[in-house]
């Protein structure tokens, strides 16, 4: 348990540059408050103590803002940031150096059953108010940008964006048209609402032009 908070305050300092000391993160960080009792309630949920578990996560989503199931299998250096209204499934699994944001939903589509909540492999970073639904696999070193609803597998090292999520990037090439593009930062995601929004105003001024010619020929 001391192993995995050592690692976990490491993990913090690293991915949040408003970290401070490790005291500071120790005791006024939520994200991590819940994490750590997860393992507990993993633990007793395993051990068939589980309405005990149950009881503990609940008053754990009470203090933190943060509801994990006690059944959710969480991988090391698991990293919550700004941790409120997150939630995380019974048969969600997550792999190891994992980052999600406020407002984060891994959860299931209502119509499945076993396996009905999302797996995240390796180093895969959620944004704010994203939601990944059902079962299926995030690919790693993948980001889902915020906001975004997520419903079908994402291969590795890919970016997805949009309701529904769709990738946008893949090992660090723009899907639509494969040029080569520096890796995104998480505030610079593309936005396929706004692209369409562009393209169609791009069209309008097209139709414009054309009606003025037209206009000026039947003068």
């Amino acid at each position: 348990m001391f192993k995995t908070m050592g690692e976990d305050i490491r993990a913090v300092k690293e991915r949040d540059p408003a970290a401070q000391g490790s005291f500071i993160i120790w005791l006024t960080y939520p994200g991590l408050h819940a994490r750590w009792s997860h393992v507990i309630e993993h633990f007793l949920w395993n051990h068939g103590w589980c309405r005990l578990a149950r009881v503990s996560s609940q008053f754990t989503r009470f203090m933190t803002g943060v509801e994990i199931h006690p059944g959710a299998v969480i991988g090391r250096r698991f990293f919550i940031d700004h941790a409120m209204a997150v939630i995380i499934g019974e048969t969600t699994v997550i792999g190891d150096d994992v980052t999600l944001y406020q407002g984060v939903t891994l959860g299931g589509t209502g119509k499945e059953t076993g396996k009905r909540h999302p797996t995240l492999q390796d180093n895969v970073l959620v944004g704010v108010g994203a939601s990944v639904l059902g079962n299926i696999v995030v690919g790693e070193n993948s980001k889902v940008g915020g906001g975004a609803v997520v419903v079908c597998d994402v291969p590795p090292n890919s970016t997805v964006v949009g309701i529904p999520g769709r990738v946008v990037m893949r090992d660090g090439m723009r899907v639509e048209s494969e040029k080569k593009d520096a890796e995104l930062h998480k505030e610079n995601l593309p936005d396929p609402i706004e692209e369409q929004c562009d393209n169609l105003c791009e069209r309008l001024e097209v139709l414009e032009r054309e009606m003025a010619a037209l206009r000026e020929r039947s003068a």
